[in-house]
């Protein structure tokens, strides 16, 4: 983010420069900064519940997505058509959203610090969440939980799907590195 002359950046993508990249050099024996693991992007992806029986529907989660992520959301359509469903290939039936840089720091402070505290009996996230390349994937099954989103206002409640991709070689490199970021993670005994 530019100010004037002056760059600003976000208060995570800081953290990461001025102490985790330090605590990760140290616990993963890394000698070399640049080959540190760095979250790359987060995409936040949601299905829209009945956006074939009402378009408007399609429109209140576009506006949700786009106070949630700061960015427009991309519409996705369906791959193959499911009778049962009465759903047709091609028929719109969701948002994504790819966040990288400022964006992508800022969502993941307002994640760690604001969102996953605000969910009811919260006691951490799972650390089983992880693909084989270092990618964590979180289900939030209602979005009222973000700070933007009056509950009042709410008609119908959904979920919504957050994949932090990093380019971390392994599963124990990105969890040191969101653990390190402030991900709360579930206390394994």
């Amino acid at each position: 983010m530019r100010e004037g002359n002056i760059t600003m950046t976000s208060y995570m993508q800081d953290k990461y420069q001025k102490e985790v990249a330090k605590k990760l050099q140290e616990a993963l024996k890394i000698k070399n900064p640049m080959a540190l693991p760095k979250i790359t992007k987060i995409v936040v992806n949601m299905g829209v519940q009945h956006a074939i029986q009402d378009k408007k529907n399609m429109e209140v989660g576009t506006q949700i997505m786009e106070m949630i992520t700061g960015q427009k959301p991309k519409v996705t359509a369906a791959k193959k058509s499911i009778a049962s469903f009465k759903l047709r290939e091609g028929d719109k039936i969701g948002l994504v959203v790819t966040l990288r840089g400022d964006r992508m720091y800022d969502f993941f402070g307002k994640l760690v610090d604001v969102v996953l505290p605000r969910i009811k009996d919260f006691r951490g996230i799972s650390n089983k969440s992880f693909d084989t390349r270092g990618n964590y994937t979180l289900g939030l099954s209602e979005y009222t939980v973000f700070p933007e989103i009056d509950p009042g206002k709410v008609d119908r409640v959904q979920g919504l799907q957050v994949t932090i991709t990093t380019n971390a070689k392994n599963t124990e490199e990105a969890l040191a590195l969101l653990k390190e970021m402030g991900m709360p993670f579930i206390k394994l005994k």
